[in-house]
């Protein structure tokens, strides 16, 4: 994980250069972007194949922390935050009212890395709305 860490440092927005000095979110991240391209699969949460949930499951669990399976129930059991203390490594929770229906992980810049949907793979993408709420685990 060490060897991913610093190989991954220098290319993820907002990552900090010394592996040791990382937070739970960032190693999360860099687990997360090492599966980039993986592609969507309903109800998959790896090591290969992810839905949204599946991917913030995975690499939280790989960094050192279990959550919960789905976007809503990660978002309950997180620590909300606010769009101004947001950090790189926070979750990233998208919602229509009150509904959570998609999660992601930030990584700095107003980007994010996730499963999107089926057909696409895992990726960096800039976010496309401002309906979003974060959580810190």
């Amino acid at each position: 994980m060490a060897g991913l860490m610093l190989a991954l440092a220098g290319a993820l927005p907002g990552a900090t250069s010394e592996a040791h000095a990382a937070t739970l979110g960032e190693r999360a991240l860099w687990v997360a972007a090492s599966k980039k391209g993986a592609p969507f699969r309903w109800g998959a949460a790896g090591p290969s194949r992810f839905d949204c949930s599946g991917l913030t499951l995975y690499a939280f669990k790989k960094a050192g922390k279990k959550l919960p399976r789905t976007a809503a129930a990660q978002y309950n059991g997180s620590r909300h935050v606010r769009a101004s203390a947001r950090r790189v490594g926070d979750l990233v929770f998208f919602h229509s009212g009150n509904r959570v229906y998609h999660v992601a992980i930030y990584a700095g810049g107003r980007k994010v890395w996730h499963s999107p949907k089926p057909g696409q793979g895992v990726r960096l993408e800039r976010l496309w709305t401002k309906r979003v709420w974060y959580g810190r685990y």
